[in-house]
């Protein structure tokens, strides 16, 4: 038991936003880029994709769009509520890249959950700071998508915008996703990876400490899934019910 217990412990500070050295060979402390919202033009999008427009509590509007089955934001939420931060606590960052969020904040759980397991109060579809009608999507309904869109071994490339990403890594946007590279912030009250690297939260968690995200590459066309430390400031993207 013993064993075990720091076993865990030393996955934990291995893992934690504080402590994992991300891979960003061209720039590893970040940069503050300074790129416009990329606009929607359904021109090259299959025809099943649609734009409409929702309105939510904190009084911002965000373009959607229909993939498959599932109805998306097509911009990262940028609701601004207490725990939030703009990257480099920079609110025009915010304004291109949404608002980063601990795992707790983003499911709108005390922020104990971030330390221990609250799976008895996550719900099927569970709203946290999404408005009304929408949630956090969980690691089932990710995979939904990258599936969707070719599987994740190639879902990076038709996922990212066709503008905004660093040294050449933007996307096609075929399905008018518009991902953007928002990067991180860590606990420890530092930033990294705009630019390079999105990062977006799932509604599941791993073990207690622990909960599963994607992540989306300049340098590569997979969406990455694995998991992280709940602490770590994410983008969030919300899925209508």
């Amino acid at each position: 038991m013993v064993l075990r217990f720091f076993l865990l412990a030393v996955l934990f500070l291995f893992l934690s936003c504080t402590n994992f050295e991300r891979d960003n060979p061209n720039d590893p402390d970040g940069v503050n880029y300074q790129g416009g919202s990329q606009l929607l033009s359904s021109d090259s999008r299959p025809s099943s994709s649609s734009v409409q427009v929702v309105n939510v509590s904190c009084d911002m509007n965000y373009r959607t769009e229909r993939i498959g089955d599932q109805v998306w934001m097509a911009e990262n939420l940028n609701c601004n509520v207490s725990g939030s931060k703009c990257y480099n606590n920079n609110e025009s960052n915010c304004a291109t890249y949404g608002r980063l969020y601990d795992w707790a904040t983003a499911m709108n759980l005390p922020a104990s959950c971030n330390s221990s397991s609250c799976a008895s109060q996550i719900k099927a579809k569970h709203q946290g700071i999404c408005p009304d009608g929408w949630h956090i999507p969980s690691d089932a309904e990710l995979t939904t998508l990258t599936d969707y869109v070719g599987g994740a071994s190639t879902a990076g490339k038709y996922l990212k915008a066709e503008s905004g990403w660093n040294s050449g890594g933007n996307g096609n946007d075929k399905y008018g996703f518009s991902a953007l590279p928002g990067g991180f912030g860590g606990s420890g009250g530092y930033f990294r990876d705009v630019g390079y690297y999105g990062y977006w939260w799932s509604a599941t968690e791993y073990l207690s400490y622990f909960a599963y995200y994607r992540n989306v590459g300049y340098n590569y066309e997979l969406v990455h899934y694995y998991y992280d430390s709940k602490d770590c400031l994410y983008s969030v993207r919300c899925l209508q019910d």
